[in-house]
């Protein structure tokens, strides 16, 4: 029955590069920025420059957990919390809630 979540994160999926405590895997994914309510981003000025603070989206196969790493497009994120979804006893896909890494080449370390 989930099969069909399988076949959508293989043709349309973005491909990223999931880093566990185990190591670190690819995996397809779809992940994109949580709609805010206000049409402006959310985020912060420091002095450093402008700091991201949107939460992102990670929909996928392969578990993930808080503190994991997942890295897209030259971007990392660190999961922030994450559970799986389940139908009819079987695991359809890991949603997990994600927020931008600041690398330390960023901070100017």
């Amino acid at each position: 029955m989930t099969d069909w979540v399988r076949e959508i994160l293989e043709r349309y999926g973005q491909r990223a590069v999931l880093e566990m405590a185990e190591g670190e895997r690819d995996v397809r994914a779809f992940l994109q920025p949580v709609r805010e309510r206000r049409e402006e981003a959310s985020g912060t000025v420091t002095e450093m420059g402008w700091v991201d603070g949107r939460l992102w989206l990670y929909l996928g196969r392969e578990e993930i957990r808080p503190g994991d790493t997942v890295r897209w497009n030259g971007m990392a994120f660190q999961a922030r919390s994450s559970r799986p979804y389940v139908i009819g006893g079987t695991l359809s896909h890991w949603w997990a809630s994600l927020e931008r890494r600041r690398e330390a080449a960023e901070c100017g370390s």
